[in-house]
């Protein structure tokens, strides 16, 4: 089980997370074709190593928030606020 430091309410289990998919995704501008709106939906990379990932402490605090986990190890290596940009060692 991941142990998930909060960046809100401190370390807690895993179970009282939700995980969001895949971190900084910009959705496209209205006027986009549908290759690029298909893109945006349906594509998302599949990293094998750290992968930056939006989670929700639903049985906490009800914050979001990003995580840099390893996909191999599980290793959260940084945990850091929605509006802050990752680590600069990790992108």
């Amino acid at each position: 089980m991941l142990r998930i430091s909060c960046p809100y309410c401190g370390t807690r289990d895993e179970v009282e997370f939700h995980c969001g998919g895949e971190a900084h995704i910009v959705r496209p501008e209205p006027a986009v074709n549908d290759r690029e709106w298909a893109n945006y939906l349906f594509h998302r990379k599949n990293t094998k190593g750290i992968h930056l990932e939006r989670w929700c402490h639903v049985f906490g605090c009800g914050q979001w928030f990003h995580i840099a986990r390893d996909t191999v190890t599980h290793e959260v290596h940084a945990v850091y606020e929605m509006t802050e940009s990752p680590p600069e060692l990790l992108r």
